[in-house]
């Protein structure tokens, strides 16, 4: 199975549909965040903090913690950071270039909104992304990242080369 989903033509056919509609999700998102007169992250996060308490929290404590901490005093930057990381995501992956760091802060952000108490799809996402995750280059392979990593790879700085000492 994992031969098949790491190096199959016809996996990676399957892959790029999934990144497809994953990227197409996220970059929707994202710029009904930009232009729907500007975002505000700050009443999600106050929702999300409301939420760890009472008799059958949806959050949990220590990201209620962290939220009230260091995002809602940051809301600012949150916003920023949600709305241009849901955009970025999405175009990387609809273009298949860097797709598995992509998928990887696609991942970290449907996590967030997961811990903060909001299912929505993003449940859905988490599982069609850890399949793109797990194929590697090959979820890539009908992208940009067919020219971009082979090109990465062979201009990248090998290292110093230390020589071997001679042993007496």
């Amino acid at each position: 199975m994992m031969d098949f989903i790491r190096h199959n033509k016809v996996a990676a056919g399957i892959l790029a549909i999934i990144r497809i509609y994953i990227g197409y999700a996220w970059v929707t998102a994202g710029i009904g965040k930009l232009t729907g007169g500007g975002f505000d992250a700050s009443g999600f996060i106050q929702g999300a903090i409301a939420s760890a308490g009472g008799e059958h929290p949806a959050v949990q404590g220590w990201w209620a913690a962290f939220l009230e901490a260091v995002a809602l005093p940051n809301a600012n930057l949150f916003s920023f950071m949600v709305m241009w990381g849901e955009i970025l995501v999405g175009i990387a992956l609809i273009l298949g270039i860097f797709t598995n760091f992509a998928a990887l802060m696609g991942v970290t952000m449907n996590f967030a909104f997961l811990f903060s108490g909001t299912v929505s799809t993003n449940a859905q996402m988490v599982l069609l992304t850890v399949f793109l995750i797990v194929a590697g280059f090959n979820a890539g392979r009908y992208g940009l990242d067919r020219w971009v990593m082979p090109f990465l790879k062979n201009h990248t700085p090998k290292g110093k080369h230390t020589k071997k000492m001679a042993v007496a």
